[in-house]
C-alpha cells in the first residue's frame, strides 16, 4: 500500500480522503486550500483562502449528493444536473448550456463530462509544488479531457492546465464551459466586478419572468440596459432584495481575465484564461430568485469562460457559428489561473501569470 507523506508544512497534496462518499482531493500550500470532487466530475469544491478563511466557491442549497446512492423523481434533461449540482466550479465539454441533440446523441444541460467519476493521479508531491492529474472520457461524444491542478509554495495561485481531444474519426463539435460560481458571503453588494474591456450581450431574451436586464441589448463594457431603460453598471452588484436572475455575456477580449474585490474585507478572487481559447465570458447573475430550483435561497454569480455563445447550448452555437469544431484527433490546451489576493480598488489587469495590477 502506497503511504503519502503526510506532512504538515509547505505544500501538500492528498487523494485519500471521501466526501459523502465521493472520493476527493485536497491540495494546499500556507496560503490556499483548495478541494475537488474527483468522483463528480473533478469539481472544484472549495477554494479558501486561509488567512482570511475566505472560501469564493458558492454552495448550492442542495449541497453534495452522490449520485449512486440518488434517483432523479424526474427524466428531465434540466432538472437530472440540477438534482446534483452543488455549486463551485465545473468543467463543461463538451455541451454549455440547455439540452441539445449532437450527430444523433441527446445531451442535457451542461453535459457530460461534470456527471462523471473522473480518475486521479497525483503527479507531483513535494514541499515546493503538488500537482493532480484528472481525466475523464465521455459515454455519448468522443471526446477526453485531462486537467492537471497545481499549487506552489508562496502563491496563492491554482493552475489548471486543461486538454481536450476529440478522439473520433469524425469532426465533432463542442462547446468547452468552465462553469465558475462565486456566491456570499464573499459575494455581495461590497464587491466590484472588474473585467478586460470587452463588449457586452445581453441574452436574447429573458431567462426567468424577474429578469431585469435588456434583452439583447449590445454595448461596450461595463454599462448594459435594463427593460426599464435605466443603466447596469456591471461593476457593482446588486442586493439580494432584486430577486432578479439574468444572463448576459462579455466578449471581444484582448486578455481573459477578471477580478471580484469585496471592499469591505479587502479580499479578491481572480481569473485568467486564454481570450483566443474562451472567446466568451458568460456572466449568470442569480440574485435571490424565486421558484425552482433555488426558491430564493440564493446569492451567486457565474462567471465562466467559454468558447461558444450562448447559453441555448450546442443548438445555438450551431445557429450563430460560435461552435467549437474539433477536427478528428484535434487537441485544445488552455492554462487557467485562479487567483486569491488582497486589496481594494479597481482591478487594471490580471497577467496570464496570475499577477494582479492595480489601476
Amino acid at each position: 500500500m502506497h503511504y503519502q507523506d503526510e506532512r504538515t508544512d509547505g505544500c501538500r497534496i492528498s487523494d485519500s480522503w471521501t466526501y459523502r462518499g465521493l472520493k476527493t482531493v485536497i491540495l494546499e500550500n500556507e496560503l490556499i486550500r483548495v478541494v475537488v470532487l474527483a468522483d463528480k466530475g473533478a469539481d472544484i469544491y472549495s477554494f479558501v483562502h486561509k488567512a482570511s478563511d475566505t472560501d469564493f466557491m458558492w454552495r448550492s442549497p442542495s449541497g453534495v449528493r452522490d449520485p449512486r446512492r440518488f434517483l432523479p423523481t424526474s427524466g428531465s434533461a434540466e432538472s437530472v444536473w440540477l438534482d446534483v449540482y452543488e455549486g463551485g466550479w465545473q468543467t463543461v465539454v463538451p455541451h454549455g448550456g440547455y439540452p441539445s441533440s449532437s450527430t444523433g446523441a441527446e445531451l442535457g444541460l451542461h453535459a457530460e463530462m461534470n456527471t462523471l467519476p473522473w480518475d486521479v493521479q497525483i503527479v507531483e508531491d513535494t514541499r515546493e509544488r503538488v500537482a493532480a492529474r484528472f481525466s475523464a472520457r465521455g459515454p455519448r461524444t468522443p471526446f477526453f479531457v485531462e486537467k492537471t491542478l497545481s499549487i506552489s509554495a508562496g502563491e496563492a495561485i491554482l493552475t489548471v492546465d486543461e486538454s481536450v481531444v476529440n478522439e473520433a474519426e469524425e469532426p465533432a463539435n463542442c462547446v468547452w464551459l468552465e462553469h465558475i460560481a462565486i456566491g456570499e458571503p464573499f459575494l455581495s453588494p461590497d464587491c466590484r466586478l472588474d473585467v478586460a474591456e470587452s463588449r457586452i450581450i445581453n441574452h436574447g431574451e429573458k431567462v426567468e419572468p424577474n429578469s431585469v436586464l435588456e434583452p439583447g441589448f449590445e454595448g461596450p463594457w461595463p454599462l448594459s440596459r435594463a427593460v426599464d431603460g435605466s443603466e447596469v453598471d456591471f461593476r457593482t452588484f446588486p442586493g439580494k432584495e432584486t430577486r432578479a436572475v439574468d444572463m448576459a455575456y462579455m466578449t471581444g477580449q484582448s486578455e481573459g481575465w477578471y477580478a471580484v474585490t469585496n471592499e469591505k474585507t479587502g479580499v479578491g478572487f481572480a481569473l485568467s484564461y486564454p481570450a483566443e481559447v474562451f472567446k466568451y465570458l458568460w456572466y449568470w447573475r442569480s440574485f435571490g430568485a424565486f421558484g425552482y430550483p433555488w426558491y430564493g435561497r440564493t446569492y451567486n454569480v457565474g462567471l465562466e469562460p467559454c468558447t461558444s455563445f450562448d447559453n441555448g447550448g450546442m443548438d445555438s452555437a450551431l445557429e450563430n457559428g460560435s461552435v467549437r469544431r474539433f477536427e478528428a484527433g484535434e487537441t485544445v490546451s488552455a492554462t487557467i489561473k485562479a487567483i486569491a489576493f488582497r486589496g481594494t480598488g479597481e482591478v487594471a489587469r490580471v497577467a496570464p501569470e496570475g499577477i494582479i495590477e492595480w489601476a
